[in-house]
């Protein structure tokens, strides 16, 4: 994978890129960063780059910073070659220094699993849902309720394939996705992770700093991967998906910064949520309870999934309306469907009226993630939307 591939994270790349140029690079990395941000996808592209065979044979990576009047003099390019074999090994997941950790489960009672075990699922995976989460991991092994883990048996085994001689490149790399299912067991990796073999380097590429092993985590640099941004987002759907322009920008905002959500909000993209919305408003504060009755048993219909995304919108909506309330637009920018929609909602409620909602509408998506009767959770929230529309928000909020 090239770097130029992964969609958006242009400042990280070049700081990845800068780090080796200038040679502060780490023996022991943490990617950290949010689902959906490419963290991977980045330390996959990170690796492709060390291992890239005219990128070798200028830098080294591990030695000291060259003197400030020689930096001029380093031509290494921003991006590995992507021609040749070992790229190409790199690209498809086969490089013999490229090694791979992640939770896998127990096959059968009594089994002592490791990643290698799993490693033809990996590289379909990954080639299939290159911004995939942990729960679509686990569901793509089969492992249904089972809990996955990076046992000890696995850190034994990093243990052993680090210690060997590289076979092709001049260094070796082991890319551990989500350390915050390493136990204490991880314990066993410190001695290797501060003195490491030469040319040896640990990429570790997870979501919650907080749950990986302190004694680790304080042996790591830290490479914050920060969340897309709505054109990031945009322009990827539609050069790389061949989503038209006007789904792309009603999907990107809300994805909140994670591609995988954008990519699960595409399956219901063809939802006119704005439609949804306005009937079930005119219900709620003109057409009354039958309108209201109506709209429910439509939505109760729908799934979980589809039932949170308009939820999800009308929240959108609403912070689009207090962003309007407070900075204004621009007085070139275009009207859209949604500036359009969130300025009548500034003339339908104040703004504590609207952060009323908006919290309403949290609780409610909280309680669908967790199978509420949908029917019973949208006759509440309408009538509670009632009364704050009527001006008794206060009441609701305390």
């Amino acid at each position: 994978m090239q770097f130029q591939s992964i969609t958006g994270q242009k400042e990280i790349k070049e700081q990845l890129v800068s780090m080796i140029q200038q040679n502060r690079l780490s023996h022991a990395l943490l990617f950290l960063g949010k689902e959906g941000s490419g963290a991977l996808q980045l330390a996959l592209a990170f690796a492709q780059y060390i291992v890239c065979k005219p990128q070798q044979q200028e830098v080294d990576l591990f030695a000291a910073a060259a003197p400030s009047n020689k930096k001029e003099e380093i031509t290494k390019k921003n991006d590995s070659c992507g021609a040749c074999p070992a790229c190409k090994k790199a690209n498809e997941l086969i490089h013999p220094d490229i090694h791979f950790s992640y939770p896998v489960i127990s096959k059968k009672s009594g089994d002592k699993p490791i990643s290698t075990d799993f490693i033809k699922e990996w590289r379909e995976f990954i080639n299939t849902h290159p911004y995939g989460n942990i729960y679509d991991w686990l569901q793509f092994i089969g492992a249904e309720n089972k809990q996955g883990n990076i046992t000890a048996h696995e850190c034994n085994d990093i243990i052993r394939k680090l210690n060997l001689k590289s076979f092709e490149s001049e260094y070796k790399i082991l890319i551990m996705w989500m350390p915050e299912f390493l136990g204490k067991e991880g314990n066993k990796l410190l001695k290797l992770i501060e003195e490491p073999p030469a040319n040896t380097l640990f990429i570790l590429v997870a979501e919650n700093e907080d749950q990986i092993l302190p004694t680790i985590l304080s042996r790591t640099q830290l490479v914050k991967i920060p969340m897309l941004s709505n054109l990031d987002i945009e322009a990827s759907l539609e050069l790389k998906n061949g989503v038209a322009i006007e789904i792309a920008q009603q999907v990107a905002p809300l994805a909140d910064g994670n591609y995988r959500e954008a990519l699960q909000l595409l399956q219901h993209a063809d939802d006119d949520w704005e439609l949804m919305l306005r009937e079930w408003l005119n219900a709620i504060i003109k057409t009354g309870p039958l309108a209201q009755v109506k709209w429910i048993d439509d939505t109760a219909k729908l799934g979980r999934e589809k039932q949170k995304q308009l939820l999800k919108y009308f929240i959108h909506l609403l912070e689009e309306a207090i962003r309007l309330r407070i900075i204004g637009s621009p007085n070139n920018a275009q009207t859209t469907t949604t500036n359009d929609f969130a300025i009548r909602l500034n003339k339908l409620c104040s703004l504590s009226q609207q952060e009323a909602i908006i919290n309403e509408l949290d609780k409610a998506s909280y309680y669908i993630e967790r199978n509420a009767n949908a029917k019973m959770l949208f006759h509440a929230l309408s009538i509670r939307l009632y009364h704050i529309f009527n001006n008794k928000s206060l009441i609701l909020v305390n």
